[in-house]
């Protein structure tokens, strides 16, 4: 049975987006990593949604400030990664990798994808063609590696590019035009990318959000999916190298770019 989600964007603090989405078949609602609790609940009761679920993809603050409060609320579900639940607040459902669950009628496949933090999560609904995925994977970007590793990074963004091109990516942060920024001086010849960065740039002038994006947009422009491209290769002097070499290289340059 084919089955859609009414996905809206809530920009909170200065360029957080949690994600409230509703499964019309069962009325199922559900919460991605909120932030705090007050536009959200005022959001969904804009709407006549009722929430029940919050779906965390890892613990920072700025993802999981919100839980308790809209738990106290509204009485929800709240799931996250069965090994961090110790740093979840409320949590309610553990989930692991390659566990499949059931949002309503729609169903996410959980991706452990650590590397922003040891214990990160991604949700891929891929019949409704939603990747909900932290900060693990952005707009031309990644997360800082707080607490993984290039190789658990490189290994997490590798497993999210497999998924297919017309999947949108729901990333946390509005974050883009800056990244774009950065993306051009790695890819300095890369067409598509200065397409997207002109459209990005136009975006912002007028206020609009750049989130979500398609992956197939990330494949072809983000150089943290692309650490195993010569030409990304080449760009950071490590041309024919390892790609877990590359994607340090590159994370490292963005650590430090202004």
């Amino acid at each position: 049975m084919s089955t859609t989600l009414d996905i809206v964007r809530i920009p909170v603090l200065n360029d957080n987006y949690v994600w409230l989405m509703r499964e019309p078949q069962s009325g199922a609602v559900g919460v991605v990593d909120p932030a705090v609790a007050g536009p959200v609940l005022a959001e969904a009761e804009k709407r006549r949604w009722k929430i029940t679920h919050i779906l965390n993809t890892h613990h920072h603050g700025d993802h999981v400030g919100g839980n308790l409060e809209i738990k106290k609320a509204t009485g929800c579900t709240i799931v996250g990664l069965r090994q961090d639940r110790a740093r979840i607040p409320g949590i309610d459902v553990e989930v692991d990798d390659g566990d499949r669950y059931r949002f309503g009628e729609a169903e996410a496949e959980i991706f452990f994808v650590p590397g922003h933090t040891s214990g990160h999560i991604a949700y891929a609904f891929r019949d409704e063609k939603a990747l909900f995925c932290g900060d693990t994977l952005f707009a031309l970007g990644c997360g800082r590696m707080f607490e993984g590793t290039p190789q658990q990074f490189w290994t997490s963004l590798s497993r999210l590019r497999a998924l297919s091109d017309d999947m949108r990516v729901y990333c946390a942060h509005e974050y883009t035009q800056s990244n774009a920024r950065f993306a051009l001086t790695v890819e300095t010849g890369n067409q598509q990318l200065k397409a997207r960065s002109a459209a990005i740039d136009a975006a912002r002038a007028k206020g609009e959000a750049t989130v979500p994006s398609l992956l197939g947009e990330e494949k072809a422009t983000n150089p943290f999916l692309r650490a195993d491209v010569p030409a990304v290769q080449a760009a950071v002097g490590l041309a024919g190298g390892d790609p877990v070499a590359v994607f340090a290289e590159v994370r490292h340059r963005k650590d430090v770019f202004r």
